[in-house]
């Protein structure tokens, strides 16, 4: 299951992240996503969990949940869109 999880600290790792899922499960993968420009964090990532029942009740628990300051945003994560690649200016 692959789990959408925003309102990231922007000092928050992944190593903390994959250690707050794992409570609830197996964790398979944990990335947080950064800006391309800066390096830095851009407050949102995404969890892997290979049980959907235990994916299920990290999104149930952690939703809400605070860590370091911010309210998660926990839910399953959805298709990815495809992009167009004609950025207008």
């Amino acid at each position: 299951m692959n789990i959408f999880v925003a309102n990231l600290n922007y000092q928050l790792q992944e190593d903390e992240l994959s250690e707050l899922f794992e409570s609830y499960g197996a964790v398979d993968s944990v990335k947080i996503i950064l800006d391309r420009d800066t390096g830095r964090s851009r407050g949102f990532g995404f969890v892997e969990m290979a049980n959907d029942g235990e994916g299920n009740d990290a999104i149930q628990n952690l939703n809400g949940h605070e860590l370091n300051g911010r309210a998660l945003v926990v839910k399953e994560a959805e298709e990815r869109k495809e992009r167009r690649n004609d950025r207008r200016f």
